[in-house]
């Protein structure tokens, strides 16, 4: 008789245990995985571990990527992709151009186009008038910079005879990546007076816009290996370059200890003006848009800033940057110039190639 109990003891606690798997197994949301192209600039934000359960346990969804230049992923080839991440308006209106409305479209992020350069440099130019400040935060003068471009001043001239040849600002490809796609805009409008370039004017900037960007030879396709190269490889190789203003506060963010190293040499210049990347979501088919949905949630919004440098549209959080690691973070942007029409662009884009 007591074996009998204590058998079918075991035997209701199997029961009660099997039952619980199955239950938690049902209330267990299946996870979907979405594959698109995106940027790297926003590759640390997709594979931040906070992000990724955010996804996961509240939308059901996984990122899955593959990284490409915000222009090349319109041209693609989008077989089973859910999703494009470029890193502008552009970007989606030449997408729209080429393929016609998506199934969705928003945008989830913005960063401004800064440059970025070493601390000789800013003293040099410093030196020339073309440095401001507030508080911790560098601004130049692109007008005053554009002109020592065009006049093939040398390094010298201003003061840095160790570094070879002219003054130029490294990019990326702008017919290829955004970032450099972004400066060639901001150019076009100081080029054009400060205002911005329309069909009017167009062919009268072009063939500066050619001059400037046809010294620079061989550029990179991605913003992020530029980026990388810019602190990896020192003042001589890559004295100033554009990039996006998030670079740096997600570096300081993620890798604190080299930024430590670094970060009385390194220094963030806000062009005045300058102009705002948005970084648009594609949603492709239904699976995009579940991840488009996740990534407009509250708290990957303030994990986007804080973590990784995307400024939202909460505007409390992203103007209060005393708590970032990165120095010299401007609280607000506010001189800033709009890109360009898309018509404009995408003439500007062609004749860079």
């Amino acid at each position: 008789m007591k074996k009998r109990m204590i058998g079918l003891a075991l035997l209701v606690v199997i029961m009660l245990v099997t039952g619980g798997i199955y239950m938690a197994a049902g209330r267990t949301p299946q996870i979907i995985t979405v594959d698109g192209y995106v940027g790297g600039e926003k590759i640390e934000l997709l594979e931040d571990e906070e992000v990724q359960s955010i996804l996961e346990e509240d939308y059901g969804v996984k990122a899955d990527y593959s990284r490409a230049g915000s222009l090349d992923m319109m041209t693609a080839d989008m077989d089973g992709m859910d999703y494009l991440f470029p890193s502008s308006s552009i970007a989606g209106e030449y997408y729209e151009d080429l393929h016609g409305s998506p199934e969705q479209s928003e945008i989830v992020l913005n960063t401004p186009i800064v440059l970025y350069t070493h601390r000789a440099v800013l003293d040099a130019f410093d030196s020339q008038g073309l440095i401001s400040s507030s508080g911790s935060s560098y601004y130049i003068d692109m007008t005053k910079l554009v002109e020592l471009i065009q006049n093939d001043t040398s390094w010298a001239d201003i003061g840095l005879p160790e570094l070879y040849g002219n003054i130029s600002v490294d990019t990326t490809d702008p017919a290829r990546s955004n970032s450099g796609n972004m400066f060639a805009a901001l150019l076009a409008n100081v080029l054009n007076g400060g205002q911005t370039l329309t069909q009017e004017n167009l062919q009268t900037i072009l063939p500066q816009l050619q001059d400037i960007f046809g010294k620079l030879g061989y550029m990179e396709t991605s913003s992020s290996d530029l980026f990388s190269q810019f602190l990896r490889m020192g003042i001589g190789a890559k004295p100033v370059i554009a990039g996006y203003e998030s670079q740096l506060i997600e570096y300081a963010a993620l890798y604190p200890d080299q930024y430590e190293t670094m970060k009385d040499d390194i220094v963030m210049l806000y062009p005045t003006p300058t102009v705002w990347s948005t970084h648009v979501f594609i949603a492709l088919d239904a699976n995009g848009q579940v991840l488009l949905n996740g990534l407009l949630d509250e708290d990957i919004q303030r994990l986007a800033w804080e973590k990784h440098g995307f400024r939202t549209g909460n505007y409390a959080t992203v103007s209060e940057s005393s708590s970032l690691t990165a120095q010299g973070v401007a609280d607000t942007i506010t001189q800033v110039t709009q890109v360009p029409s898309y018509d404009v662009m995408k003439v500007i884009i062609e004749q860079l190639q």
